[in-house]
């Protein structure tokens, strides 16, 4: 069987199943609202009481940004907006506690559910999460006490929320697999930090497997095996021993340079969503912070954040990067983000519409106050700004006067900012990537976003399982793009920088670095094994190799071609047999 692989690993144990049963929540009509209302207070106390328990356990065993979860989930059984909107509807129909949390927690959990952003849907299983808590101790149901567990268990369950995992013993747990749950969700993110291995999205996995079934789960792959024969037990434990060799390995990465054999450095950059996630990114030794996604503070809330709540987030993250470089987007909206708060109108192809830097240049305040927010916390680090979604020369311009009216009003008023930012912008557009050398003019570096590059170049929704086989990060289309942006951007002195998926693949880490990119943003756990790879590489050779790429004709072939020489595991990333004669073809 085959799921999606959320956490990386080998686990190898006896199957331990739970088959919860669901709860259905019926219409049901009161005649005391009073009554009502004081249960569900009293229900989100006891609710807020349990999340400050998960929220120390997870701060001593996991970390401050895992436990942080638990934090935010407390902040929505803390906001009035949320419990007066459950409360009215109490009032208002008569019906129980029960069934008007479910339905205004079902309102926000659709909005949620219809974001494309994986890691924006991925917030909806932290309203289920919260909302099936309270359910639970309003109704008296017991929840699963899951640090129970056999040592090297199995667990396989329906859905796992980050609660549950929270509550998770590493030591007895070899793996997790679940019918339901996200790449993003928190309780995938938990896995990951548990080091459990962990795969999703195996439909009845809870009928297919019965307690004490020997189960091997790979979480990298997606792939789950029930009571194997010897020989694949066998494969599977050299296998396992295999990996935790290298992971122990890639630590010795840390603190050293990001230098190609023959003398070639990059930056190893990481991307961000909140402040929380610095601390991985110290921890996996980032050389910066590549892509601060800022969109992320104005999300999963009713009303714009002030200038004095944006500052604080911009100023909490520089203060724990030090010296090193912070890249702060300001915000995308738009497409599939949408926040209740801005007006922005129903469109046919949102994707093509009003979004990003279109959205900032259409409400002037709320980009300045951003702007403001972002200038007055550049005393506090290294700070450097960049524009999304930038299309046009006449976009870039208007968005530098605003800017610079910014810098002015916080010169009027006394407010100190630092006079050294340096200011870039995504190349997502083609229009972007034409006039690359137009734009590099006007800035000091550029960052390529891939993931909307190769979706405005081949015209195809990424999301459309129907049209994945054009979505490529092996397109030659886009590394011919790509190319001509590092080109440009050189030509006029400038650094150019990549934060889309495509910079942590391993197969193409090595055409890329070729290519002359500059640096990498991308995921903080991939940071150690991206720094291996590029270590392990000679800039002469990789620049064959990124030419020999130019001149193929589907991304098929690309991918072929690149399998030949590199692999995705890091123990046989450089298959040396046959290598230069391929590099030479």
């Amino acid at each position: 069987m085959k799921g999606l692989g959320v956490s990386p690993g080998i686990g190898i144990g006896k199957a331990f199943v739970i088959n919860e049963k669901s709860i259905d929540i019926a219409k049901v009509y009161i005649n005391d609202t009073k009554r009502e209302i004081a249960r569900l207070r009293n229900a989100f106390e006891i609710g807020r009481s349990e999340l400050d328990k998960l929220y120390v356990k997870t701060l001593n065993e996991v970390g401050k940004k895992e436990a942080q979860i638990f934090k935010s989930h407390e902040m929505m059984l803390e906001d009035n907006t949320f419990i007066s909107e459950i409360e009215s509807k109490i009032i208002n129909e008569n019906v129980s506690a029960e069934y008007s949390l479910k339905e205004i927690s079902g309102y926000y959990i659709s909005l949620f559910d219809n974001i494309k952003d994986e890691y924006l849907k991925g917030r909806s299983e932290d309203i289920r999460d919260v909302m099936l808590r309270v359910v639970k101790i309003l109704l008296g149901v017991k929840t699963v006490d899951y640090s129970k567990l056999n040592k090297n268990s199995v667990l396989v369950v329906k859905n796992l929320t980050s609660s549950d995992t929270a509550q998770i013993e590493k030591e007895s747990v070899a793996a997790i697999i679940t019918e339901i749950g996200g790449k993003t969700s928190h309780a995938a993110i938990i896995s990951r930090m548990l080091g459990i291995p962990t795969v999703i999205g195996i439909d009845n996995i809870v009928q297919k497997i019965k307690d004490d079934d020997i189960v091997i789960c790979d979480g990298k792959s997606g792939k789950v095996l029930i009571n194997p024969n010897k020989k694949q037990l066998l494969y599977y434990i050299q296998k396992k021993a295999r990996l935790e060799e290298i992971n122990n390995g890639l630590k010795k990465q840390i603190g050293l340079s990001t230098t190609t054999k023959d003398g070639f450095k990059v930056s190893l950059s990481a991307n961000i969503g909140t402040p929380h996630d610095v601390d991985m990114v110290l921890k996996n030794d980032a050389e910066g912070i590549g892509l601060f996604r800022s969109e992320f503070i104005f999300m999963n809330r009713s009303c714009q954040p002030s200038e004095d709540e944006q500052f604080e987030e911009y100023r909490e993250v520089l203060q724990k990067m030090g010296d090193k470089s912070v890249i702060i987007r300001t915000l995308d909206i738009g497409g599939d983000k949408n926040v209740s708060y801005f007006d922005i109108p129903k469109e046919a192809n949102p994707f093509l519409g009003y979004r990003a830097i279109r959205l900032c240049l259409g409400n002037v305040d709320i980009f300045r106050t951003q702007l403001r927010a972002i200038l007055k916390a550049s005393v506090y680090g290294n700070l450097k700004i960049m524009f999304p979604m930038i299309s046009t020369m006449k976009e870039l311009r208007d968005t530098k006067k605003i800017l610079e009216r910014a810098k002015q009003e916080l010169v009027q008023e006394g407010i100190p900012f630092s006079d050294n930012i340096e200011i870039g912008i995504m190349i997502e557009v083609p229009s972007a990537a034409i006039i690359s050398d137009l734009l590099a003019k006007e800035v000091d570096f550029f960052s390529i976003g891939t993931n909307d590059l190769i979706q405005y170049t081949m015209a195809v929704d990424r999301m459309n399982s129907k049209l994945s086989y054009l979505y490529s990060q092996y397109h030659p289309a886009l590394l011919r793009l790509v190319k001509g942006i590092i080109e440009n951007g050189h030509k006029s002195g400038i650094k150019v920088g990549m934060c889309g998926e495509a910079a942590g693949d391993p197969k193409l880490i090595p055409v890329f670095l070729g290519m002359g990119l500059d640096e990498f943003s991308i995921n903080s756990s991939s940071i150690l094994s991206s720094r291996y790879i590029i270590r392990n590489l000679n800039m002469h050779e990789m620049k064959k190799i990124a030419d020999n790429t130019l001149n193929m004709e589907t991304a098929v072939e690309v991918e072929n071609y690149l399998s030949s020489l590199f692999s995705d595991e890091s123990e046989s990333y450089l298959k040396k047999r046959k290598r230069k004669r391929k590099i030479n073809e």
